[in-house]
């Protein structure tokens, strides 16, 4: 099979793992269109940061994934989709929960609707481990149960069973990617090791972090893309459910301690009561069993949390991609 006969849209391709997507798919020999947020400064997110040769290969159309008629228009003869577009911000879910019910729930269904159309021959809905809540067993398969502990995770289980009940009812040929906490560079600053690097990089001696106890499990960004990859690559995917992560769990505080200690600086770590999530609504523990993503996809991450997080702190600790975080202040 020809790689260069197959059209791949990314939703959210402006975005941290999107704008990698995007990347990668174009290295891989794709035909890549990539959805972006409109904006009236013609921007293109982290898509800007991709090197020429990477932009001129990629179709770029703006819009935003709310409106139907652009959405049918993006997916036109493309035969594969990985769709990221989504908000993603926890803490922002709790202000602004209607934005999340028009992105992340409509927004999927204005997807699904093309997509039906369209006829196509593969499309990867990118879900997330925040639906799982808190963990009742460890390591967390595709047959946990879901909670919704957040705005947020609730607007993305609701878009997971769209997703799947179009799959049921008109044989989409849908797969739906599970990541678990995905870094690296271009992670936004809301996300909590952007928090500390920048924070630290900044010449901070005293850290601001919401709670330290929650425990997550780590992909860095290459790793979480390559997995993507070797979906769009496999054949008879339709229907399954795959969860990508490590495998590994570590506490928010020991991460941060581990960060300080790679950027060679002595730091205090302090627990912002703004930054702490409702008690209820704090996930506390999550750890990917990812033996399906390496039975299906024959995956496994390639890179360390300590091998991935030197490359992020090289990349944030850079005077011109520092300069884009505003550090001082609670992102939320």
């Amino acid at each position: 099979m020809s790689l260069l006969n197959k059209t791949v849209l990314v939703t959210g391709a402006d975005g941290f793992i999107g704008s990698h997507l995007v990347e990668t798919l174009v290295h891989a020999g794709y035909k890549v269109r990539a959805f972006i947020l409109y904006n009236s400064f013609g921007h293109w997110g982290w898509l800007e940061q991709a090197p020429p040769e990477i932009i001129k290969n990629v179709e770029i159309q703006p819009g935003d994934i709310r409106d139907q008629y652009l959405v049918r228009k993006a997916v036109e003869g493309v035969q594969y989709l990985f769709h990221l577009a989504s908000l993603i911000s926890i803490p922002y879910s709790y202000l602004a929960v209607e934005s999340f019910v028009d992105t992340n729930i409509r927004g999927t269904l204005n997807l699904l609707l093309a997509a039906r159309e369209a006829g196509l021959e593969k499309f990867f809905h990118i879900s997330t481990s925040e639906i799982y809540g808190t963990a009742q067993k460890i390591p967390i398969d595709e047959k946990h149960p879901v909670t919704a502990q957040s705005p947020y995770a609730a607007s993305k289980i609701a878009a997971d069973a769209l997703a799947d009940s179009f799959r049921r009812s008109f044989e989409l040929p849908l797969t739906i990617l599970r990541p678990f906490n995905t870094y690296g560079p271009r992670q936004s600053a809301r996300a909590v090791i952007p928090a500390i690097i920048t924070q630290i990089a900044s010449g901070q001696e005293e850290v601001k972090l919401g709670a330290l106890t929650p425990r997550r499990d780590f992909t860095f960004v290459d790793d979480m893309v390559e997995a993507f990859l070797l979906a769009a690559q496999k054949d008879k995917l339709a229907g399954e459910n795959i969860n990508i992560g490590s495998g590994q769990d570590i506490a928010i505080g020991e991460l941060a301690q581990n960060i300080a200690t790679l950027m060679g600086r002595q730091v205090r770590f302090v627990e912002d009561r703004a930054r702490v999530r409702p008690e209820n609504s704090e996930v506390m523990r999550l750890v990917c069993d990812a033996s399906r993503a390496q039975q299906l996809l024959g995956w496994k991450p390639r890179r360390s949390l300590a091998e991935g997080l030197e490359r992020t702190i090289a990349w944030f600790s850079r005077a011109e991609n520092l300069a884009r975080y505003k550090y001082e202040r609670y992102n939320i």
